[in-house]
């Protein structure tokens, strides 16, 4: 097991931001993180009517902002008219990486349409290179690989997770750098040895989904994880610090 500050390339992602210091996906949250020193954002798109990629969880404006329904029907200059809690309007994808340069962002691709707005996004803001793409459904995830520059990372769909049981070791799953699952989910446990050496064991990094409370972040520190996804990007900060483990910049 990996402790202390030897570790290296520790990735601490701010979910959505940070959801639980700032309103999530808002530009304040991002900036919160980034003066926390994070450089790994996570983050969800929706795609508007006109093809635009919009930093939004819901399919819905509903509970997050004063307007209503879904991100898809509406075109990109009505969803930036609504309004988040603090007052500022959605960002485009485009926005949040010219807003953190030296951020990574980790991108989790709701709706089919999302796919063809990543694409675009990523080719007119050319930073590619700082994007990691992620979904839980495995075809929308084959068609973001297939479109998508050779240097933007993937993370494993829910059937590319399961088949590491069985795939023998030191064979690769193509396009997958990264594996980022809960805890437990569904009666597995993820977080948890045997699951984080075997995926270590076909060169895959870990990435452990959502975690708020101090005790669990130690305990997954210790299993050798090499992301943590929080929504308390303070606490994580915290964490990291009394362990002597840096935030990785790549």
């Amino acid at each position: 097991m990996q402790s202390g500050g030897a570790r290296e390339g520790f990735r601490a992602y701010a979910h959505r931001g940070g959801a639980r210091e700032a309103p999530e996906n808002s530009l304040m949250a991002f900036r919160h993180a980034s003066t926390l020193g994070f450089t790994h954002l996570e983050t969800d798109i929706r795609p508007t009517r006109d093809g635009v990629a919009v930093l939004h969880h819901d399919s819905d404006l509903d509970r997050t902002t004063d307007g209503h329904g879904h991100v898809r029907d509406h075109t990109w200059q009505h969803v930036r008219g609504v309004r988040l809690s603090d007052g500022s309007s959605p960002l485009r994808l485009e926005e949040l990486l010219e807003e953190c340069p030296d951020a990574h962002v980790n991108v989790d691709v709701k709706e089919d349409g999302s796919v063809p707005a990543l694409a675009e996004a990523i080719r007119r803001s050319g930073a590619g290179a700082r994007v990691c793409v992620t979904s839980f459904s495995a075809r929308r995830l084959a068609r973001a690989r297939r479109v998508l520059p050779a240097g933007v990372e993937s993370s494993a769909h829910p059937w590319e997770v399961l088949a590491l049981r069985t795939l023998p070791r030191g064979s690769a799953l193509p396009r997958v750098q990264r594996v980022q699952v809960p805890q437990r989910a569904l009666g597995v446990t993820f977080a948890e040895p045997r699951f984080v050496e075997r995926a270590h064991g076909h060169g895959l990094a870990v990435d452990v989904w959502t975690v708020d409370d101090p005790a669990d972040m130690e305990r997954l520190l210790d299993l050798g994880v090499d992301g943590i996804m929080t929504d308390s990007p303070s606490v994580l900060r915290e964490v990291l610090a009394r362990r002597g483990i840096a935030m990785s910049s790549r």
